[in-house]
């Protein structure tokens, strides 16, 4: 049975998915965002099987996620490089990061100490904020109906 595909969906959780949301893509772009620009090493960091690995980057690159860069003579040595949608991905994965240590902690590890190259202070809680700047929770959005003002019917 083939899995669905949404690329056609009206939402754009759905579609975010289709490109990124297997967890070998995920934590492909992960490696990418550590530096892992090597077939041999994303194998090797992540212990991913050959055809996977190569499944899952050809899907990134067609996806404009990663890019297939050529550094060796005659094609022989190529490299994976995150396009600028895939360093959008970073608030993404940071904000994954900080779900998963609060709610799956490992055992006997402590959470990644990330830090801001600039000021050395730890990076914060990533959090949907309002126009002002405010943090806002699930409670304190709604989706408009489209006949209301400032609704896509409308503004079009």
């Amino acid at each position: 049975m083939a899995r669905k595909r949404f690329d056609d969906s009206n939402c754009s959780v759905a579609r975010a998915l289709n490109q990124v949301g297997d967890w070998w893509s995920l934590l492909i772009v992960l490696q990418s965002m550590y530096g892992t620009r090597r077939f041999v090493d994303f194998q090797q960091e992540l212990g991913i099987a050959k055809n996977i690995l190569c499944n899952r980057l050809t899907r990134l690159v067609d996806n404009g996620v990663l890019k297939k860069v050529d550094v060796g003579e005659h094609g022989s040595r190529f490299e994976y490089r995150l396009t600028e949608k895939g360093r959008d991905l970073f608030p993404v994965v940071i904000a994954l990061r900080q779900w998963g240590d609060k709610w799956n902690p490992a055992p006997d590890d402590v959470p990644l100490d990330l830090r801001d190259r600039e000021t050395g202070q730890p990076i914060p809680v990533v959090q949907v904020q309002n126009a002002k700047g405010e943090p806002i929770t699930l409670r304190d959005v709604f989706v408009p109906d489209a006949s209301s003002p400032g609704s896509k019917k409308d503004s079009a």
